[in-house]
């Protein structure tokens, strides 16, 4: 079912917060971003261009001879060596920066080979981010389907996120994130959520 947010690793007493230990912090923070555990996507700034994206993180990455971007995909490549999620990682991404001291923002492979998924983001921007996230969270609450809501990185939007105990179809995902300002489309989309849990 769709629940808020709680540690794995703490008892149901325990709070995580600023305070925790790190251990605790990492334990929470890999019991809501539940994705893909065999590869990761690292975020990149180009200074030439200044343009910024995800891509994974690989140990092959600009081998001569080895990694033949742009030219290949990571994802066409014969040569991937993909990192795996560890809890070593979680800590570089939480810190901001890794052991080398590098800046570090991972990001996470939310949809898993049987195609379901342990939570969804929705993003909102735009003129009216401010009116379309709180519409979106007001319907949300009527439904009794929990999320949690942040600004974006830039300051001039809003993220929606849910978290799910059980692996949810990612089509059900897909369908709700697909329509978040279309009153009508969200409300059979959660309609069609709420069934979903219920039946599990």
């Amino acid at each position: 079912m769709v629940t808020s947010a709680r540690p794995t690793a703490t008892t149901s007493t325990d709070l995580v917060d600023q305070h925790s230990p790190a251990p605790a912090k990492i334990a929470l923070f890999r019991s809501l971003f539940r994705g893909r555990e065999d590869v990761y996507p690292l975020r990149f700034e180009s200074r030439g261009t200044g343009r910024s994206g995800y891509q994974p993180a690989c140990a092959n990455e600009w081998i001569r001879g080895v990694c033949e971007k742009p030219r290949i995909k990571c994802s066409d490549c014969p040569n991937q060596a993909f990192f795996r999620v560890t809890d070593e990682v979680i800590r570089w991404h939480l810190s901001g920066q890794d052991d080398k001291g590098r800046a570090f923002v991972m990001g996470v492979y939310p949809m898993l080979l049987g195609e379901t998924c342990y939570f969804l983001a929705v993003d909102f921007d735009g003129d009216r981010w401010q009116e379309d996230a709180e519409a979106f969270l007001s319907a949300c609450r009527q439904f009794q389907v929990p999320l949690a809501l942040e600004r974006s990185r830039s300051g001039n939007g809003r993220h929606a996120w849910f978290f799910s105990e059980e692996a949810v179809p990612a089509r059900l995902a897909r369908d709700l994130g697909s329509h978040p300002r279309t009153e009508g489309r969200l409300w059979a989309s959660l309609t069609r959520l709420q069934t979903w849990i219920l039946s599990v």
